[in-house]
């Protein structure tokens, strides 16, 4: 029999890798021990999340040799070696189970390929995933102890060095972060202007880069830290098992001390900034529909420099406002030319394209297409009615396999009371597992109710085809067709020095060629 191992150490620490080594040794000998057994390959991951598979690379080629039947046998010493997560414990082993190939937990004394084994898995999975969810809850605990003691977590930023947990000034970022304050408060500057006088200036960012950007800018105006105060969990880890990293917005509550550090500005000035940020903002919003996304964003192209068009708002001499893109290098920066630190920047596509002449570009492209508008609109209502059936069988199939999912899972819950009034388990063990499986039935049914309704949502079909119908052709024929629906059929628009714009479709090879008017 071809024998593999697998092995995890949850550090790269020195003591951990002597433990990692010793596993390994532990397996060689274990399989020497049987005489009919050849070790195939030892598969070890050090330094590596026990909750997740996704970055454990020799667990995952070991799945993949599985698949390959290059084996025929797995040994690991205990479930929380092979993983925490009892979903992927569940998962994984189902899988090798079909492939006919068993894992043998040593010290649990499990064997996937016995009959019992899934439900005495499902319960040794349920207390490691619970001891890692421990664990976790202990580490986050201590992490924001120490962060109301005044420890600082995270990296250094311009102006401040982190130091065994304690923010120190860097004087030369220091300097930078200054003048930032004072050109946006005092100068009135706006955050494009001072990244380009940055550069020009010769000044570089955290990381050494020459190219300061506007958005670089608004966040050390933002950032609390610079009067003083400290803000942390900002970012959080919702999900022991993912370990992925979100934006917190309120779902745990900030550690903020006032007054933590020293300060780089003064408040007042901090104060100031955040005022005029605010004012800025609301006067963005109000003149230029700020945040909005409009069907030609990020579609015009220049030739130059690559970057994209973009909007401002205009005023014409009525009084009258209209939107205009222009190229967004030319716009930060000006004319190409080298600035005083010896960068090369600016852009000589320094033209505007009114918002009602690009979508009219794309109108009449899509005008000058040949195309049969009765079998468009046929086969388009074609296409609409297949996808509402076939989104109506899926939730029919879909809410089937809920239920025999929940019927399995109300089987296991009762495997459990039958082990426990056996003796077999504990009853810590019992009400561990009970709990889960209750929370999995409760989950299953509300998706089953939502499946439910989707199939229910019905009507008479031969009604539905003739408003889908309808509709269609009115958006097929330009006579409902809004600018987002151009805006979707346009793949991008390429600007020329020369005022010329070359309009491409989606999917389309062939191009339209337009020159702009003095």
């Amino acid at each position: 029999m071809r024998v593999a191992a697998y092995c995890r150490v949850s550090t790269d620490k020195e003591d951990q890798a002597n433990s990692f080594a010793s596993q390994q040794r532990y397996f060689r000998d274990y399989i020497d021990r049987q005489p009919d057994w050849e070790l195939f390959e030892i598969y070890a991951d050090e330094g590596i999340t026990g909750t997740s598979t996704k970055k454990r690379a020799a667990f995952n080629r070991m799945i993949d040799d599985a698949r390959l039947h290059r084996f025929d046998l797995i040994l690991t010493k205990e479930v929380s070696r092979f993983s925490r997560n009892i979903l992927d414990t569940i998962s994984y082993t189902r899988d090798l189970r079909r492939l006919g190939i068993g894992v043998q937990f040593i010290n649990d004394g499990i064997h996937t390929l016995e009959p019992d084994s899934e439900l005495r898995l499902s319960i040794m999975g349920s207390i490691a995933q619970e001891e890692s969810r421990k664990t976790s809850s202990r580490v986050k605990w201590g992490q924001t102890r120490r962060m109301e003691q005044g420890v600082v977590f995270g990296r250094s930023l311009l102006g401040y060095d982190v130091r065994d947990g304690e923010l120190v000034i860097n004087p030369e970022g220091a300097e930078i972060v200054r003048l930032i304050f004072y050109k946006y408060v005092h100068e009135r500057k706006g955050t494009t202007v001072i990244a380009r006088e940055l550069r020009e200036a010769g000044y570089q960012t955290l990381t050494g880069s020459p190219h300061w950007r506007n958005t670089v800018i608004l966040k050390i105006l933002r950032n609390e830290k610079y009067c003083g105060d400290l803000k942390q969990k900002k970012t959080i880890t919702p999900d022991y098992l993912t370990h992925q990293k979100k934006y917190n917005h309120g779902e745990e509550a900030f550690v903020f001390l006032k007054d933590h550090h020293t300060p780089i500005i003064d408040r007042a000035l901090w104060e100031e900034a955040q005022q005029e940020i605010a004012r800025r903002d609301v006067d963005g919003a109000r003149h230029t529909g700020h945040g909005n996304r409009y069907p030609l964003s990020g579609k015009i192209k220049c030739s130059e420099c690559g970057q994209s068009f973009v909007s401002r708002s205009r005023k014409r001499k009525d009084g009258s406002c209209y939107k205009a893109w222009r190229c967004g290098t030319a716009t930060a920066e000006g004319k190409r030319h080298t600035d005083p630190a010896g960068n090369n920047t600016g852009c000589d596509v320094g033209y505007q394209i009114r918002d009602e002449v690009g979508l009219a570009m794309v109108r009449q492209s899509v005008g000058m297409l040949k195309l049969d508008t009765e079998a468009i609109v046929h086969d388009i209502t074609r296409i609409v009615l297949e996808a509402i059936q076939a989104a109506q069988d899926n939730s029919r199939i879909h809410a089937e396999r809920l239920k025999r999912e929940r019927e399995e899972t109300r089987a296991k819950k009762k495997g459990v009371l039958d082990a426990f009034f056996a003796k077999n388990i504990s009853k810590d063990d019992m009400q561990l597992m009970n709990a889960e499986y209750d929370r999995r039935i409760a989950e299953l049914t509300d998706k089953i109710a939502a499946a439910e309704r989707q199939e229910n949502l019905s009507c008479g079909m031969a009604a539905l085809e003739e408003d889908i119908r309808a509709k269609v052709a009115g958006i097929v024929r330009g006579e409902t067709a809004s600018g987002q629906f151009y805006g979707s059929l346009l793949d991008h628009i390429t600007a020329y020095p020369d005022r010329r714009m070359e309009v491409h479709l989606k999917l389309l090879p062939a191009k339209w060629t337009y020159v702009l008017g003095g």
